[in-house]
């Protein structure tokens, strides 16, 4: 597939001008750019930077369409990591003539880089895009995994066409459909009506409020394993450190706990592509939202710097295993734990309607499960996982 017909190429000469005192460890000095003279060699690319200037679904925040290039300008001032990760910035999308058009392109795009084993971080735009993304594997015939971290969930009305607030839907009811689960982190109670939050439970997804997840953060690490697909919406996080959105909340993360979300991502070994959406350049201050996007991106980068590759299980004498006897329980949980890392997996059973064959699908979980157990109960993300699977 070729990829700069798609793409406007970054003028790197301006980041330059605009950085002011080039410094050699600056990323702009060690990332590579797509150039319209040929085209780039993705054979030792590992994340591809993709801008997509696309607003005209959003709501009330169209702005987002000048966001890819304002984040770039504070990411490229950014100090360099290790040498270990090789990035591509292929530009930014040239939009269709309509929206369904830029979504076409766009799923093609991160289809094919997910083939060639290229994690694409998608720098939006709004928040619709989130459905190119999942086309992507959609078009692949592979089952994903979503976790998004946004404020609301986003479904709206299936009656209704889709929108930046209104694209989970559009996602659940696509045939043939490749959605395994979908977690949502840092939702708002009072920003969401009790019948869409009745309706996640009722399709067994997962969502975990703001307020519950900042007593323990490091319970949102196996949720966010568990994902090969991780949207961000900007207005996840509290007005007070990202201004730049037309629907921040004065609650929400903090700009360091997005931050530890995003390292997680990049220590992922099973995440494959990232995507941050509807921050409003015209409405931020003093460029704070877009240094804050700027610093996710750099954890985001340097999680995958140290990605371990704990979790494929081909060698099992990596992990121990723990089996424990629970009440009620319909078979033993047996939990793994990774030698090199300590993190946690638990085994759920399902039945492969395909292959009629009984299979195993290791589940991420974290120490506070494999303590619940041990204390007679069977943990919730269990319960969830296997009613999915089994129904």
């Amino acid at each position: 597939m070729e990829l700069l017909p798609f793409f406007d190429t970054v003028d790197v000469d301006f980041y330059l001008s605009e950085i002011k005192g080039i410094n050699p460890q600056y990323l702009v000095s060690r990332i590579w750019f797509a150039s319209k003279k040929e085209e780039p060699d993705l054979s030792s690319i590992n994340i591809a930077l993709i801008g997509v200037p696309e607003a005209r679904y959003s709501n009330n925040n169209e702005g987002t369409k000048s966001a890819p290039d304002e984040i770039r300008k504070e990411f490229y001032k950014l100090f360099n990591w290790k040498n270990n990760v090789s990035i591509l910035d292929l530009g930014n999308l040239i939009l269709g003539k309509t929206v369904e058009d830029t979504y076409a392109a766009l799923s093609d795009i991160l289809s094919y880089l997910l083939e060639q084993k290229v994690i694409p971080v998608i720098l939006g735009g709004s928040n619709d895009l989130a459905f190119a993304n999942y086309m992507a594997y959609s078009k692949l015939e592979k089952i994903v995994n979503i976790v998004s971290v946004d404020s609301k969930f986003d479904l709206g009305d299936e009656k209704e066409p889709i929108s930046s607030h209104g694209y989970l839907n559009k996602i659940v009811l696509q045939q043939p459909n490749y959605l395994l689960n979908y977690s949502n982190i840092g939702y708002q109670t009072y920003l969401n009506s009790q019948e869409d939050i009745e309706l996640m439970k009722q399709l067994f997804f997962e969502t975990y409020r703001v307020g519950i997840l900042r007593k323990d953060m490091e319970e949102i690490e196996p949720i966010v394993r568990n994902a090969e697909m991780l949207t961000l919406d900007i207005s996840a996080v509290r007005q007070s450190d990202a201004p730049g959105n037309a629907n921040a909340s004065v609650s929400g993360f903090y700009g360091e706990e997005v931050c530890h979300i995003a390292l997680f991502a990049g220590l992922s070994d099973k995440l494959s592509s990232f995507g941050i959406y509807e921050y409003n350049p015209l409405l931020d201050y003093n460029t704070q939202t877009a240094q804050l996007i700027a610093q996710i991106l750099w954890y985001f980068i340097e999680g995958y710097s140290n990605r371990k590759n704990d979790m494929l299980f081909k060698e099992q004498d990596q992990y121990i295993q723990h089996t424990v006897a629970v009440t009620n329980a319909l078979n033993e949980l047996v939990f793994y734990q990774s030698k090199k890392t300590g993190r946690w997996w638990i085994e759920v059973p399902f039945f492969h309607i395909k292959t009629q064959q009984d299979k195993k699908y290791f589940l991420p979980c974290s120490q506070n499960d494999f303590d619940t157990a041990c204390k007679d109960a069977v943990p919730e993300r269990w319960w969830r996982t296997y009613h999915k699977l089994n129904r």
